[in-house]
């Protein structure tokens, strides 16, 4: 106990004397929280719209005010020539164009329905889809006041009698910064174990300090813990402190058990300090960490789900996820935080971290014991 006690002194003297890494612990949470929750934000407040009536009717002019009448839409004037429309998406000058054709409330009024065309900007596919969605609500609400006008007030007071409310739950004013704080904690946690813990251990090698450390009487284990334990306790302070910011300046709900959170993610780094170790080993410069670091942390995170959801990727990524670590996590803390979610809602992703951290742990310390 003596001779490890003394190796973490000695490794949390060097950290905080390291003036590379002393700004990933303090400051990386600090920008990320503030920076990426306004920057990866997938909420559609001003969509831009353009409007090329040739009908001129009451009912154009009708379902046009619904649109401007919305929070989502912002109009952005209107014309005859649908070429000039397309101007506008070409300039990005509109994101959505709506042409009602000549004749439409007739059409309406004599046969019972018509048409009206949506031109959206589709370079961006999730916004294209909002769009059409948020369109789809607007004109499906239109199609029933129209109804209802026309029927008359008798047919009105028998359909009225039929109330639909509905209710959001786990975030009930759909706010995107609640889904994505969550995210962003993971990603944080997961940086500072996996990035950090492989770079400490390279730093060692360039220096020369490593074969120093071997050559000493001290045994593999305590050598291990001495490495991986400092950023264990840096990963969990910075989860926390992340928690306290969310919860002040952005109102993050934390409806489950902090100690339930706390507990599945000392597993959960348990497993990314195994990974950072397994490529510190694979690496002999800082360099060739930060690739191999940067290259699975890129693909996990992608494929985590952190802005869609894992289950509407296709099967052969869902089975990939199965080995996505990131993927567990960033499930489990949602569900914790959102859900109030018990041990028993998430017994299954902590028994697979535990065996997953017992495996990149065993694997990271074979290899070094291999090339030591």
């Amino acid at each position: 106990m003596r001779i490890l006690i003394s190796i973490l002194r000695k490794e949390f003297i060097q950290i905080f004397r390291n003036r590379v890494m002393l700004p990933y612990i303090f400051v990386a949470p600090i920008v990320m929280m503030v920076v990426l929750v306004f920057a990866a934000n997938l909420d559609m407040k001003e969509i831009k719209f353009f409007v090329v009536d040739k009908d001129l009717s009451a009912v154009s002019r009708k379902l046009t005010a619904d649109f401007t009448g919305s929070s989502f839409f912002k109009f952005k004037g209107s014309g005859f020539d649908l070429r000039e429309a397309e101007e506008k998406i070409i300039k990005r000058e509109a994101d959505l164009v709506i042409h009602f054709q000549r004749g439409f409330e007739e059409h309406l009024r004599k046969e019972g329905e018509s048409s009206v065309q949506l031109l959206i900007n589709a370079i961006n596919a999730t916004k294209a889809g909002l769009i059409n969605v948020y369109s789809e609500g607007i004109i499906r609400d239109f199609n029933q006041d129209i109804r209802l006008e026309w029927l008359g007030i008798e047919s009105f007071d028998q359909i009225q009698n039929i109330d639909i409310t509905h209710t959001f739950w786990y975030n009930p004013e759909l706010n995107y910064k609640i889904f994505m704080l969550p995210g962003i904690l993971v990603i944080l946690v997961t940086v500072i174990g996996m990035f950090l813990s492989a770079l400490n251990l390279v730093m060692e090698k360039e220096l020369g300090t490593a074969e120093q450390i071997n050559v000493t009487p001290i045994r593999k284990f305590h050598f291990i813990i001495g490495k991986l334990l400092p950023f264990w306790v840096i990963a969990l302070f910075d989860l926390a402190f992340g928690l306290i910011l969310s919860k002040i300046f952005f109102h993050l709900p934390i409806l489950g058990n902090p100690l339930l959170l706390f507990g599945f993610a000392g597993v959960y780094l348990l497993v990314v300090l195994g990974l950072g170790l397994f490529l510190s080993t694979l690496a002999d410069t800082q360099q060739q960490v930060m690739f191999l670091a940067f290259f699975f942390l890129l693909t996990f995170i992608l494929m985590s789900g952190i802005f869609t959801p894992v289950e509407s990727m296709p099967n052969w990524a869902q089975n990939v996820n199965i080995v996505n670590p990131i993927a567990y996590f960033m499930k489990v803390i949602r569900m914790i935080l959102l859900k109030g979610s018990t041990f028993r809602d998430i017994s299954h992703e902590f028994f697979a971290m535990m065996v997953y951290a017992s495996l990149t742990l065993s694997l990271a310390v074979w290899r070094y014991r291999k090339i030591s």
